[in-house]
């Protein structure tokens, strides 16, 4: 079970406007790399401030998305699927930052931990604070490398949940 589980804050309305990624790779079962990054979105506009804390002021001199491409991308190699907390969102940004950037959007499917706790624990309500309280899992929501962390152990504990299921059967 290799994956890469990602979680991306924006800075408003638009999905161009990341402000921040969370990467986790998982290979066989385990994190094996993170990584936070923080972007410099195409406009000054900061709506979601309130949301995540992050302000123009916080990325005005980072990097913009398509020259942390490689970073993030790196963590796409070697993987059989991405995961995300509601996974629309976060293949919405990637795709429209790809678009936004000309940059290939890559094909790798995603599984969403969303959907994931609802089949596998039948929790509801499925906001990312319930499922990590849920499973014990700590959580600094809309920090994204936190947020992506807890992606990943949520998708790890439900794959190795079902492998037993199925040995069982």
């Amino acid at each position: 079970m290799n994956f890469t589980a990602i979680d991306f804050e924006t800075a408003n309305y638009y999905s161009d406007s990341a402000c921040a990624v969370g990467l986790v790779k998982v290979k066989d079962g385990e994190i094996v790399e993170t990584k936070r990054l923080l972007i410099r979105p195409p406009s000054k506009w900061f709506y979601f401030t309130y949301v995540h804390n992050i302000t123009w002021d916080d990325v005005k001199n980072e990097p913009a998305f398509d020259e942390v491409w490689s970073e993030i991308n790196k963590f796409f190699r070697g993987v059989d699927f991405l995961v995300a907390h509601n996974a629309s969102f976060d293949k919405g940004v990637l795709e429209a930052c790809c678009k936004k950037y000309s940059i290939d959007i890559p094909k790798k499917k995603f599984k969403c931990t969303v959907q994931l706790a609802r089949t596998t624990w039948e929790i509801f309500p499925t906001k990312l604070p319930n499922v990590c309280e849920y499973l014990g899992i700590e959580l600094d929501h809309h920090e994204p490398l936190s947020d992506a962390l807890a992606c990943a152990q949520i998708a790890i504990r439900a794959m190795e949940r079902e492998a037993r299921r199925k040995a069982v059967a």
